[in-house]
């Protein structure tokens, strides 16, 4: 039956008495011998308690988390109000002990304090069913500020903040996700990505951060510091996915098996997310695909021997959407339910991601444990790290929140910040005779394209539904032309049109054309791109719009590099990424120069299509056929400005190192220009002879700074010197990375330096 609305006040009522209620508990009186219900005993010893006193069923059912859906409406698919029938065999029979909202997944009514409240509701029912009263842990894909929720902040994609390079800026954006999260209730975010992004067909490349482990794998840190910063009073959990090599399917579609040799794995592949891991993330979630052969779901040696005892990882490990029942209905690496539940958590899962209508994961989880095929200490082992996550995030002592202050907490919540991360999110590629910014004598734009005054697609996958925003849904947000009509200086008209045709016509008495292209929002494989370029007609369009001999600015809203055709040779381009909701006043203030562009290319910007995957540490070879060499449009870390720097030669504080040293280099840097503008100073490594093959240089740290007109500073960065280990051996070599001794070239654009390591 549905809640009647009776029950849902009654199950509501304690949750919605106000600010004076916020640190209601369930937690009745202490008694002496009840130590994990004392927040003054340490985790360990409430976990230990806790543990003792579970039955197998009730240790079980903490093995999964459920979508929400399961338990609203028809119980499968439908959503909307809460199903208590359902809820009862979710969480009262299978005690399961987590609940998520994956991409579209939300309350009847999408509201902050509609989430508030049925995330309270979810909650009380487990506690008043629990015969220990063991709370959830809600989680959600809150991948680019809290994007399931009507009305919230959307940040730039990941890698649009990987285009900023500014690891200060990437932890604030999310220690605001994290503000909005926790004020719905919601103490589990299934972010970062630290995942590289090497091939443009894969259609989740716009949500890494980068191609270069370096860069990824320092960004992401900075995700889970910001993720799980307790400034609000509430924590909440990063994840760090999806470990390892998911984006590196053979053929560039999402979920297609990898191939990968063990020096690309360790030296290349498994560095960013180890940064991930060691800033402290509290989750890991596994790669749906496999690698080598091999599921990732099902790989001890990725689970167990990387993950816990080569890293030391003390969290939880969950299986992303449904994998645990594919290692069986299509991996076939085992016949029946209960042994891929046994395959998952002997390797080293400890939660299933289950979809709504899967009714066999609680029952074949208790098969696999009664038949022996999960041994008792491995069963505890799991629920252990489950039931000391709750305790870390305080769900046993503080489970509501007051649903009374989740509007203000959630809606359009640091709009200047999310501004800032737009802007400085955008790399300038091109800016021919100075045609940006728009000066006093631009009277008339013209703004074109299909991304013009298109904010679903500029937000792009992953908001408010799972693929895009649903038809007929409106988000608060400020679209390129919005922007740019908007913040017009005075005596500028800009027209917009959504006609080619018309677009042309009114070129002719403009001063200078915008035209924005790019890609459809979309998610996951229905985001798969086997051709990589610009759509034909907007290439079309382009040519049309330079035909006419105005000025015309090319704007790419995309989710990742495209083969641009004719876009490539107009007088500036502009890569936008997907720069949320405050996108068009971003793209506005730069072109009107008010903001000075400072994005970098966080990966290789493709010259034609068929040549991914594409990355600048692409290895030396006899190779001379067109496009087999590393011949982008434009290389890693480009981007123009609207001054000119200088960067000057690398001095070392010391010419040799040791591989656990580490190593401090300065480089002299000047704004040479006439108007203050940030300068992202990269620190790369190479080696006049390697063996093991190397590429010709490797990010190993990179600082952001900013310099007004005419400043000279000096620029000091650190990196460790292990950033320059590699697997030695031969071809098929499994020794662990090492930092070779000899000399490596330190360089950042001027003259290099020599390091010599022994």
């Amino acid at each position: 039956m549905r809640f009647d609305s009776l029950a849902r006040r009654r199950l509501l009522a304690p949750a919605l008495a106000g600010a004076l209620m916020l640190t209601l508990s369930a937690t009745p009186a202490v008694a002496d011998t009840d130590r994990y219900l004392d927040p003054r005993a340490s985790v360990p010893v409430r976990v230990s308690d806790l543990l003792r006193r579970m039955t197998v069923e009730e240790k079980v059912g903490q093995l999964q988390q459920i979508a929400v859906n399961r338990m609203q409406g028809d119980c499968t698919w439908s959503g909307g109000a809460l199903n208590e029938t359902c809820m009862q065999q979710v969480l009262g029979d299978q005690h399961a002990g987590s609940v998520l909202s994956g991409g579209g997944a939300a309350p009847a009514v999408n509201t902050p304090r509609a989430w508030a409240e049925m995330v309270n509701t979810l909650q009380r029912y487990a506690i008043e069913h629990s015969r220990l009263r063991i709370p959830i842990v809600y989680g959600v894909d809150a991948v680019h500020g809290h994007n399931n929720v009507l009305g919230a902040s959307v940040f730039p994609h990941q890698i649009g903040l990987g285009a900023t390079w500014n690891t200060g800026l990437t932890q604030k954006t999310a220690e605001s996700t994290q503000r909005a999260v926790a004020a719905t209730g919601t103490t589990w975010n299934f972010s970062p990505v630290a995942d590289l992004a090497r091939d443009q067909r894969w259609g989740r490349y716009y949500e890494t951060y980068a191609e270069d482990p370096v860069l990824a794998g320092t960004l992401a840190a900075a995700a889970v510091t910001g993720l799980q910063n307790k400034a609000s009073g509430r924590p909440v959990a990063a994840t760090v996915k999806h470990f390892a090599g998911y984006s590196e399917p053979f053929n560039g579609h999402d979920r297609a098996p990898g191939d990968l040799s063990p020096r690309y794995l360790q030296d290349t592949i498994l560095p960013p997310y180890r940064a991930a891991v060691d800033a402290g993330a509290l989750t890991v979630m596994v790669n749906s695909g496999a690698v080598n052969g091999i599921p990732a779901t099902g790989s001890r040696w990725l689970l167990t021997d990387v993950l816990r005892d080569d890293w030391d990882f003390k969290g939880v490990v969950i299986s992303d959407w449904n994998d645990v029942r594919l290692l069986h209905t299509a991996y076939h690496i085992t016949d029946s339910y209960a042994g891929a539940v046994a395959a998952a958590v002997n390797a080293g899962v400890d939660m299933a991601m289950v979809p709504p209508d899967d009714r066999g994961f609680h029952q074949a989880a208790l098969d696999a444990v009664n038949q022996n095929l999960i041994s008792k200490r491995r069963l505890d082992q799991a629920v252990g790290r489950i039931l000391a996550l709750k305790f870390q995030l305080g769900l046993f002592d503080n489970p509501y929140v007051d649903p009374a202050l989740a509007d203000a907490a959630v809606l359009q919540a640091d709009r200047p910040l999310n501004r800032q991360a737009a802007t400085e999110s955008l790399v300038l590629l091109r800016n021919q005779n100075a045609a940006l910014p728009f000066g006093s004598g631009t009277k008339k734009i013209v703004v074109a394209g299909p991304l013009a005054d298109n904010l679903t697609d500029q937000v792009g996958g992953w908001t408010i539904g799972w693929q895009r925003v649903p038809d007929g849904v409106t988000i608060p947000g400020t679209t390129i032309l919005a922007g740019l009509r908007d913040t017009a200086p005075a005596g500028t008209t800009v027209v917009g049109t959504s006609s080619p045709d018309d677009a042309v016509a009114q070129a002719a008495s403009a001063d200078a054309v915008v035209v924005a292209v790019g890609t459809r929002a979309a998610a996951e494989g229905d985001a798969d791109i086997p051709n990589p370029q610009l759509a034909p007609d907007q290439q079309d369009l382009v040519a049309r719009l330079k035909a006419t001999g105005k000025t015309v600015i090319v704007v790419v809203v995309s989710d990742r590099p495209l083969a641009l055709g004719p876009a490539n040779e107009t007088d500036a381009l502009l890569a936008a990424w997907l720069p949320g909701s405050e996108g068009g006043n971003a793209i506005a203030d730069v072109l009107y120069g008010r903001a000075n562009p400072s994005g970098r290319l966080p990966v290789s910007w493709p010259s034609g299509i068929g040549n991914q995957p594409l990355y600048y540490q692409q290895l030396p070879g006899t190779n001379g056929g067109a496009g087999s060499a590393y011949t982008p449009a434009y290389p890693f870390g480009a981007g123009l400005s609207y001054t000119s720097f200088t960067i000057g030669g690398v001095s070392l504080a010391s010419g040799t190192a040791r591989p656990r040293d580490t190593v401090r280099a300065t480089v002299t840097v000047s704004n040479t220009g006439g108007r203050a503008g940030d300068l992202v100073v990269p620190i790369y490594a190479g080696q006049a002879v390697a063996n093991p093959l190397a590429p010709p240089k490797r990010l190993v740290g990179f600082a952001k700074v900013t310099l007004a007109a005419g400043q000279t500073k000096p620029v000091t960065v650190t990196f460790p010197a292990n950033r320059l280990a590699v697997t030695p051996g031969d071809m098929i070599s499994t020794e662990e990375p090492r930092v070779a001794t000899g000399d490596y070239i330190i360089s950042a654009g001027g003259p290099s330096a020599t390091l010599t390591v022994h």
